[in-house]
């Protein structure tokens, strides 16, 4: 009986050595042991012998973390014991012996019964197999105890790895199992920079549905913008048209007049948004994001980062800290345009409102794995890391950005002079009210991205490699266009109600897509994926929250620029007393 698993995939690499060093004739390759855990939680790992399995007596090679990536992600190799050298076939060998008493065989009915499978790796390639099975009354359970390994190579390089599981063996308490193992060496035709291609899967990614929406959403895109252009042209020349006609009627045919509309709230349109310390920081923020999601999106488009352990999170928080000026530049600028003068603290809070946000999640979920023993908790000294680059380089130039913002652009050169006593907002429907508006803005956008959303969720939360980037660049590309549409609609008829607090709504109204997407997160959860237990369940939905919360901090402060050159804009064009 065999039971061979298919090519899923969790995470995968090719070092940078393994360009260097070409393995020769009988030299020794490694089979590092990763994680073992249950097939449905796929971040709930442990180290491989936290189960009683029995190592090779092959003397022991120490494995460090290459990445800060790799560290963050639970990634434990530890080395199998197994002798095996390049080219060098073994036939079926004992490599170890596991005394089975009662604790052991509890372990691994656990296990068993949970359907926990494991990871290891050969020359950074992934293999999986799985711990055992239980017959069909699930009554007994047995472990596969022999590895058959075949290993395809092309020239000196290795290309492709097959782990087949045999040798079903009963757990019986008391009772000593022999574990074995062989290798097989084959010629392959697969290039060395191919080798990855096994792992993934187009037919999913690639799929027509995929094609369709984003097919759906550019026309969505295209369909907005020219609603926005036709309705705001349309009607701003009206609205030019009879303020125009306003002006050259003499002062008592004015007092007499029915004035309404965007241009009454001239005066008070620039006025600093409440709580601009907060507001700079978050816009700040979001432009920092935007960035760090555009860039990594091209890096991941050009080089393969799913080829390499913990190779996203580890470019993606290099970029972060390398985009930090934008942070300072944005927050700083639009403080200082509002009049703000405690600059100081609002570059603090832009720089670690995100990290602090991430940290803390991570902080929390980290004492549910230390609790569980899970290889997911995050080492000392990998925490000690990330508070050097927090402090070290992402403050230092965040405070760049906020220099250069407040003296190049922290004038506040607006097109209309601010009253110094605030207009009465005039009563209005309740359509029209900004928590209205803030709770429907973020429909448009979610809808634009909620395909996308299933794909991500899934190569992130299931068994898939997310390789399809320029999709996402597309997608983020329309969700930018979408967002800015929305605002600017809902801005509008917000300043033509006569009520001048766009700020606040404007970031509110696209950042309410973060909302949509969180509750999209709870679908997913309990109708897509079979996860279960406390640490999966905190991970998955904390996580989430972390994810959902970045994204409509990008989306707000997407939007709060597109309507800000929209308002300006406006009110340029128009002459004012």
């Amino acid at each position: 009986t065999s039971k061979r698993p298919g090519p899923l995939a969790i995470s995968s690499s090719y070092s940078f050595f393994s360009y260097l060093v070409r393995p020769r004739h009988k030299e020794e390759v490694v089979l590092w042991m990763n994680t073992v855990g249950p097939y449905h939680n796929r971040q709930e790992t442990y180290k491989y012998f936290s189960l009683p399995f029995c190592a090779g007596n092959k003397k022991t090679i120490s494995h460090y973390h290459e990445t800060l990536g790799e560290a963050l992600q639970g990634v434990e190799l530890e080395f199998s014991g197994l002798d095996i050298k390049f080219k060098d076939e073994v036939l079926q060998t004992t490599y170890c012996e596991i005394d089975l008493d009662k604790a052991k065989r509890d372990a691994f009915v656990y296990a068993i019964k949970n359907h926990y499978w494991y990871q290891m790796y050969i020359d950074d390639l992934p293999i999986w197999g799985i711990v055992g099975e239980a017959d069909e009354n699930g009554e007994d359970h047995y472990l596969w105890t022999y590895k058959k390994l075949e290993i395809g190579f092309n020239g000196n390089r290795i290309v492709d790895v097959n782990l087949t599981s045999e040798g079903k063996v009963r757990l019986v308490p008391n009772t000593r199992i022999a574990m074995s193992y062989s290798v097989k060496w084959k010629k392959s035709d697969v290039k060395f920079e191919d080798r990855f291609d096994k792992y993934l899967d187009p037919s999913f990614f690639q799929h027509r549905i995929h094609w369709f929406s984003i097919f759906n959403s550019f026309m969505m895109v295209i369909f907005l913008v020219g609603l926005v252009s036709m309705i705001l042209m349309r009607t701003l020349r009206k609205d030019y048209a009879r303020y125009s006609k306003e002006e050259e009627m003499d002062d008592m045919d004015r007092d007499l007049g029915d004035e309404y509309g965007w241009k009454q709230v001239h005066g008070d349109v620039f006025r600093p948004s409440s709580h601009p310390l907060i507001f700079s920081s978050l816009i700040g923020s979001g432009c920092q994001i935007f960035s760090v999601s555009f860039i990594v999106i091209i890096v991941a488009m050009v080089e393969d980062l799913y080829t390499e352990r913990g190779s996203m999170l580890s470019t993606a928080i290099f970029v972060y800290a390398a985009t930090s000026p934008v942070n300072g530049y944005f927050g700083g600028s639009l403080y200082a345009k509002q009049g703000g003068r405690r600059w100081i603290k609002q570059m603090f809070i832009g720089a670690f409102l995100i990290p602090a946000m991430v940290c803390g999640t991570a902080f929390f979920i980290n004492f549910i794995a230390m609790y569980y023993h899970a290889s997911r908790a995050i080492p000392f000294g990998t925490m000690v890391a990330v508070c050097c680059i927090c402090f070290f380089v992402i403050l230092p130039l965040n405070l760049v950005g906020t220099i250069l913002g407040r003296n190049l652009s922290g004038q506040p050169n607006f097109p209309c002079r601010v009253n110094a006593v605030p207009r009465p907002i005039p009563e209005k429907k309740w359509f029209m009210e900004p928590a209205v508006i803030v709770c429907l803005g973020g429909i448009l956008p979610f809808g634009s991205i909620f395909i996308e959303m299933y794909f991500i969720f899934t190569s992130f939360w299931a068994y898939k490699i997310y390789y399809v980037y320029g999709f996402m660049m597309l997608v983020l590309v329309i969700l930018c266009i979408v967002t800015v549409c929305v605002t600017i609609v809902c801005t509008y008829f917000l300043l033509n109600a006569e009520d001048y607090r766009w700020q606040w709504t404007s970031f509110l109204s696209a950042a309410s897509t973060a909302v949509y997407v969180y509750m999209y997160s709870f679908y997913y959860y309990f109708f897509k994926t079979k996860m279960y237990g406390l640490f999966q369940t905190s991970f998955y939905f904390g996580y989430m929250a972390v994810f959902s919360t970045a994204l409509g901090i990008m989306c707000g402060a997407v939007g709060y620029m597109g309507t800000s050159a929209f308002v300006r804009k406006i009110y340029t064009n128009v002459k004012i007393d």
